[in-house]
């Protein structure tokens, strides 16, 4: 067996904008709140290596890996894959972008498997990343519709909630 998810959600923003702020690896801890650091190892292109830090867990662990991400700007996708996989066999996500009428779909597909000895199982790993990409996902909506809003750039019609 393993984990599959797939969690898609409109923002109320142009595509050049919510692609240019979800893909700034920088921006990442302010973006997400799971996130405490992103430390980029490497650029090639459009190709990046770089470790994640979470902010400490309920018991006080510190989670922390390494990943690869490359963006391909001209079909709207980015595949990203965990280099140091912790208690994952396996981890890889691909973001999916398209226009839409009200802004910019932004769509997270993962794919993974749990380690025997990892403390979850793939149904309850799958069942985590369901909850959190939903509650990521909203956070970073709201910020990427704020700043087209700063910006003068967001669309004229809000999203449905």
């Amino acid at each position: 067996m393993s984990g599959h998810t797939d969690n898609q959600i409109v923002i109320s923003a142009p595509l050049d904008l919510t692609w240019e702020l979800t893909n700034d690896l920088e921006r990442w801890p302010q973006l997400f709140s799971e996130y405490a650091s992103v430390e980029v190892l490497e650029r090639d292109g459009n190709k990046a290596t770089f470790r994640l830090t979470m902010h400490p867990d309920e018991n006080g662990k510190i989670w922390t890996w390494v990943s690869e991400r490359e963006a391909d700007r001209p079909s709207l996708t980015v595949w990203a894959r965990r280099v140091e996989t912790g208690p994952f066999e396996h981890m890889t996500i691909k973001w999916e972008y398209q226009e839409v009428p009200l802004g910019t779909s932004m769509r997270w597909i993962q794919d993974f498997a749990m380690k025997p000895t990892a403390p979850v199982d793939d149904a309850k790993m799958t069942d985590h990343i369901n909850r959190n990409s939903r509650i990521q996902m909203e956070r970073i909506r709201d910020q990427v519709e704020q700043h087209a809003r700063e910006t003068g750039l967001g669309t004229t019609t809000a999203v449905p909630r």
